[in-house]
């Protein structure tokens, strides 16, 4: 009895490191991936602007557009330095512009209209969970840069009304989980961005499937194809945007 107890132990012993090896080996110390592709963007909502008894009303006609976008994320294996995450992308909202008085030499009417909204993502994360039991999970601060651009009838609307809301900067918590299994080729991920303060609201959300072909050791290339939704409840000076884009996205990935 004593004997059996004693192998038994060495084997429960053998199986703890043999477990602890494979976490460690399933770990990655440093890696560098990046990507690019096309989301194909359905908007909706509306903004306005309001500035005593002068202003506009935008509804989107919710035509679908798509745009490019591109990340590259940075590990490392210095535990006290956050990892980082670069993103970039741009989307795109054609609405019905209506001045509702004269407002200098804006046109007065209906009219068509084009919100742009160019992004830069900035996200340095730690990880929390890295590759442990298949999961992968990052927690971070997300500075989101957007870049607005409103033009209707070949006028700037956001230069011609004075609105100081070109460009902001929002920062939101991020959090991001990954499952993959070991010798598994398919990868299933989730991310969300979220910020919430004085009735403003920004949130960014995905999920996707990816695949990474291993044919060649050292950079591997990758599919991916997701579906993401982003939503903008801003007010600022007078002008207000209640705006979503929601659609699936698809692009190409390499990893070192």
């Amino acid at each position: 009895m004593i004997k059996n107890y004693s192998v038994g132990k060495k084997i429960l012993s053998v199986l703890a490191i043999a477990t602890t090896f494979a976490t460690v080996a399933s770990a990655d110390f440093a890696r560098v991936e990046m990507g690019a592709g096309a989301w194909m963007q359905t908007p909706s909502g509306s903004l306005s602007y309001t500035e005593g008894t002068t202003g506009f009303a935008d509804a989107s006609k919710k035509t679908t557009q798509t745009n490019g976008y591109a990340w590259l994320l940075i590990k490392h294996p210095i535990p006290i330095l956050p990892n980082i995450r670069l993103e970039y992308v741009n989307t795109l909202n054609v609405g019905q512009y209506k001045l509702n008085t004269a407002l200098g030499q804006l046109p007065v009417g209906f009219s068509s209209s084009k919100l742009k909204m160019t992004q830069y993502d900035i996200v340095p994360y730690y990880n929390i969970l890295d590759n442990t039991a298949w999961i992968t999970l990052d927690l971070g601060v997300d500075v989101k840069i957007v870049k607005l651009g409103y033009r209707t009838a070949g006028h700037d609307i956001i230069k011609d009304t004075g609105v100081k809301i070109a460009a902001l900067t929002i920062p939101l918590g991020y959090v991001r989980a990954r499952v993959q299994a070991p010798l598994m080729n398919w990868g299933v991920e989730a991310d969300v961005k979220y910020f919430s303060y004085n009735n403003n609201t920004v949130s960014d959300m995905r999920v996707k499937v990816d695949y990474t072909f291993d044919f060649v050791p050292i950079v591997q290339p990758a599919i991916e194809i997701g579906y993401r939704v982003q939503k903008f409840d801003l007010a600022k000076s007078g002008f207000a945007v209640n705006t979503q884009y929601k659609g699936v996205y698809a692009g190409l990935m390499l990893r070192f």
